[in-house]
């Protein structure tokens, strides 16, 4: 199999390059502006350390170092955050500037020349979709894009994601476009169904913190960053997302401060209910306001796939309860709902760790995507 040289710009956390970088394929750069997540790249791809950058990508595109890079790149890929376009954003920022960042992505592709471009982004940039595609087209490459379901390839979530698949222009390029998205597709007919229960299998149970901003200090009950594991139980899942490797500790597996409020909340709703549920009726503190703040409170269901897990969850968990237990997931729960292994650790506060897992491609879907480059990739 012809390894794959790839960049991955906006790269966060390193969810669309997982899959890449543990088949071996060649990182050639990964850049990301925020620098805790280019810490949490470096901690878990050590090897590719020197390739993993903390800039502005504005920036990045004006250095006249990245032309070695010319015509010599298979992939270009990543995420150019959008805000304004996400639907979990309900004041819908059109005018946010990070909604152009797009643009600097298909600046830098020019640039780079590689022969194949992917793009990942919010249900929202459909609208802009036309523009995508024209600029594509008018820098030389054939392009398409399809919706993701997430939950379709065996990730526990309902997570729709736009992917935009470009192939540099020749006699081939619309047929390579179109076979890529057709292995992609062909791949659910592998993948199997799971659901939240799958995703939380063997973690330690977990009460909140009891003391609020108290970001120094550790407890047995709330959980720690590294903690050892208590057994080695697995399931299909758990398996899968750990690619069948034992690990012998539990990474950011922390629980975080709740008001007494918020955990009698907690406690009365059953799987299923929300901020409308009879039982919260009276300790319901936007009671008034039931319609406008209806998912406010979400407990989770652990029979089903989980709402998608986004960056709000820096903020609170409210609207992810666990199904059975009176608190928020823990970051290490929503990295096992997105398919991240056991043993990647994310660096940072808890707000930085949820932030940089919501905002991830889940890295059993790269797995997918992955394999479907390298059938095109002669």
């Amino acid at each position: 199999m012809k390894k794959i040289k790839f960049i991955d710009i906006f790269c966060g956390a390193g969810g669309l390059s997982y899959s890449f970088k543990k088949k071996n394929h060649d990182l050639k750069l990964a850049v990301d502006i925020d620098p805790i997540s280019i810490k949490t790249l470096k901690k878990n791809f050590p090897k590719s350390s020197k390739n993993i950058i903390n800039e502005d990508i504005v920036k990045l595109i004006k250095n006249d170092n990245i032309k070695i890079f010319k015509n010599k790149i298979d992939l270009l890929m990543g995420g150019p955050p959008c805000q304004g376009f996400s639907t979990a954003n309900r004041q819908n920022i059109l005018n946010d500037p990070r909604n152009e960042l797009y643009n600097h992505f298909l600046e830098f592709a020019e640039k780079i020349k590689s022969k194949f471009i992917l793009i990942e982004n919010v249900i929202g940039i459909k609208n802009k979709a036309k523009d995508i595609i024209s600029k594509l087209d008018k820098i030389n490459y054939y392009a398409d894009f399809r919706v993701i379901q997430a939950s379709e390839y065996g990730i526990p979530q309902n997570r729709k994601r736009v992917f935009f698949f470009a192939a540099k222009k020749s006699n081939q390029s619309k047929e390579i476009v179109e076979k890529f998205f057709f292995n992609l597709e062909n791949a659910k007919r592998f993948t199997q169904k799971t659901v939240i229960k799958d995703a939380l299998f063997n973690l330690r149970k977990l009460t909140p913190k009891k003391i609020k901003n108290d970001r120094l200090n550790e407890y047995y009950e709330s959980g720690f960053n590294i903690e050892k594991k208590l057994n080695s139980l697995t399931n299909k899942y758990i398996s899968l997302i750990n690619q069948n490797t034992k690990s012998n500790y539990v990474f950011n597996h922390k629980a975080r401060y709740n008001n007494l409020r918020d955990i009698e909340i907690f406690s009365k709703l059953p799987q299923g209910g929300d901020s409308t549920h009879k039982n919260i009726r009276n300790i319901m503190p936007y009671k008034n306001r039931s319609t406008i703040f209806k998912d406010k409170y979400f407990k989770l269901q652990n029979d089903k796939i989980s709402k998608t897990i986004t960056s709000h969850m820096k903020f609170d968990c409210n609207m992810y309860i666990h199904p059975t237990q009176s608190r928020g997931l823990t970051p290490r729960e929503a990295a096992r709902i997105q398919s991240f292994s056991d043993n990647y650790f994310f660096e940072g506060t808890l707000g930085q760790c949820y932030s940089q897992i919501g905002n991830a491609v889940p890295p059993l879907l790269s797995k997918y995507l992955c394999k479907s480059i390298e059938k095109i990739n002669d």
